[in-house]
């Protein structure tokens, strides 16, 4: 469904009351957790979805919404108080400092960043935006890449580049591999690692940004891995571990505090994998977040919280129907008939 169909179906939901009356719904039905799933804060109107958001949800950090839910367990059902909604930020980029951070503190809303501390104050781009930055920028007219020659000088050339530099990004078997091979490519295509200006809001955090929004009281922190590779993919099962395991001792050592809640790198069950899910587990967390869609209850198992994709660049009203579950309720039953 294209973009402008989602927000013309966003709207017939919304202005026909629908939204409204799933929201009623969902309070009358017990205690639920809505969990955000956002990366970038620029790129679109994140000061438009947190007034919404905070007009007709109960907003509060994810450890702490969290604890509320599964305390609930056994006890009489939560009725008419509004649902508890959790903001995430997945992989902590510059702008969630600069833009979301700025927004938090104005409107009094808190958020949680997922955090990747193996790139935390790099000066370069996280490795799995590399694919549309290395196409878009290079002056290299044609390459050859993987048995196939891509020309550049046209943009279906250079989008077609790009899904294949991420695709074998995304499939690298050690993050030693990864590394590598990005090296090749930028050498390939004359492209540095070094960003532009308009590119510094995709840069990784840096710990005193980090340190400052922790302090705000507005921001919390969690896991995602030291580097955000695709844990399924990779080949050595101890490689999992350190990647899921040292990610937990780093930033616990950085923050001062323990870190209870991960989230999967890509987060779908074919991605996170056995191992993966081992790895989590085995390391520690109380709390483990995916990418599935769903909105969770006391009875969701704590090791496999579901979220609801929340793009910034979505018009509000798609990210108000997908919250409050109607929309996707609704897709779902027009594709099955």
């Amino acid at each position: 469904m294209g973009e402008r169909v989602k927000v013309y179906f966003a709207a017939c939901l919304y202005y026909s009351g629908l939204v409204k009356l799933a929201r009623w719904w969902m309070q009358r039905s017990g205690q639920r957790l809505i969990i955000l799933n956002y990366h970038r804060a620029t790129g679109g109107d994140l000061r438009r979805h947190l007034l919404y958001l905070r007009r007709h949800y109960r907003l509060l950090h994810l450890e702490e919404a969290l604890e509320e839910l599964y305390s609930s367990r056994g006890t009489e059902r939560v009725r008419g108080r509004r649902t508890l909604l959790v903001l995430t930020f997945d992989d902590g980029y510059r702008d969630n400092y600069t833009h979301a951070f700025a927004l938090a503190r104005e409107l009094r809303i808190p958020f949680t960043i997922f955090l990747v501390p193996g790139y935390v104050g790099s000066c370069s781009p996280f490795p799995w935006l590399e694919g549309e930055r290395l196409a878009s920028r290079t002056q290299v007219g044609k390459i050859a890449f993987e048995e196939r020659i891509y020309h550049l000088d046209h943009p279906k050339g250079r989008n077609l580049l790009a899904r294949a530099i991420d695709f074998r990004l995304r499939k690298a078997q050690s993050v030693a591999e990864r590394e590598a091979f990005l090296t090749g490519v930028r050498r390939a295509l004359a492209v540095s690692a070094s960003v532009t200006t308009e590119e510094e809001p995709m840069l990784p955090l840096t710990w005193d940004e980090i340190r400052e929004m922790e302090e705000s009281g507005w921001v919390s922190f969690g896991a995602h891995t030291m580097h955000h590779p695709m844990l399924a993919s990779l080949e050595d099962p101890s490689e999992v571990d350190r990647e899921v395991g040292q990610c937990r001792t780093l930033l616990e050592q950085k923050l001062g505090h323990p870190v209870r809640v991960f989230a999967y790198p890509f987060g779908q069950p074919k991605e996170v994998g056995d191992e993966g899910q081992r790895a989590a587990k085995t390391a520690g967390y109380d709390w483990l977040v995916t990418t599935v869609y769903g909105i969770n209850t006391p009875q969701t198992d704590p090791h496999q919280l579901h979220r609801v994709y929340g793009e910034v660049s979505r018009h509000w009203l798609v990210m108000a129907a997908q919250a409050s579950g109607v929309m996707n309720r609704l897709m779902k039953f027009v594709l099955q008939r």
